[in-house]
């Protein structure tokens, strides 16, 4: 009976440590109650775009001015951002207590420092675990981690990394734009830590897709990417470098 036992054990140390980073996720995603699906995914995403106002920004970027009470601060919404934070993270990343104004001790930063505690990957990692994704998605702060862990090809996980001049998005897919000085290519990943920003694809249609993002203009935005007739990326706005193909159980 003893090594039965030990097994046992072993066996519950086990599953309690794969457990752990997901432990604060309510059963149904963490389950999940029912298969990663791609309208899952969509559908979280538009609800966090009307629950900010429905905002579409089609301004040439750095154009836009900014609002002057952030919609990341404001009563509702700081708190909401605080979810993507608690809810996209796992148990124990030091971001995980941010919120849309407060650091992790509770303590409110000036509006000017928010790039600091910028959230777009929080609100991707939001929109992925409560549509059911559970172990098959590296949630983080920063979108390099799943960019690049898409490209080094991890079977185990429900994304990989596909070239925008080889690969037409549809809507559930992750597209995501380089904010390097230099812009980065699709060959030049994996690339270790850099800026970048990814948007869900919510919609396509006849020339376009409508995409969702966090954290854009302080708030859950919508924008219309160009696409090609044969549905690649044609946006000369933004330095689009790669797709991230999701994988979902059910469409």
């Amino acid at each position: 009976m003893r090594p039965a036992l030990a097994l046992l054990l072993l066996l519950l140390l086990l599953l309690t440590g794969c457990a752990a980073p997901a432990a604060h996720v309510p059963p149904f995603a963490r389950l999940p109650y029912e298969p990663f699906s791609r309208s899952a995914a969509i559908a979280i995403a538009l609800g966090e775009w009307r629950a900010f106002g429905m905002v579409i920004d089609d301004d040439a970027p750095g154009t836009r001015p900014a609002a002057a009470d952030k919609p990341e601060r404001q009563q509702g919404l700081w708190q909401r951002v605080g979810e993507y934070w608690w809810l996209g993270l796992d148990a124990g990343a030091p971001q995980a207590r941010w919120t849309g104004k407060h650091d992790a001790a509770g303590q409110r930063f000036a509006p000017q420092d928010d790039e600091r505690y910028a959230w777009s990957a929080a609100f991707i990692s939001y929109v992925m675990r409560m549509a059911g994704a559970g172990a098959g998605f590296p949630y983080a702060a920063a979108h390099h981690v799943y960019i690049n862990a898409a490209r080094r090809g991890d079977r185990a996980l429900v994304l990989s990394a596909q070239p925008p001049d080889a690969y037409a998005p549809v809507p559930g897919d992750v597209i995501c734009m380089s904010r390097t000085a230099t812009p980065l290519r699709f060959d030049d990943l994996p690339a270790g830590r850099f800026p970048a920003h990814c948007d869900i694809v919510v919609a396509r249609a006849v020339g376009m897709l409508s995409v969702i993002g966090g954290n854009v203009d302080d708030a859950v935005t919508l924008k219309h990417v160009p696409i090609t007739a044969a549905g690649m990326l044609n946006d000369a706005r933004y330095a689009w470098f790669v797709v991230l193909r999701i994988a979902y159980a059910a469409d």
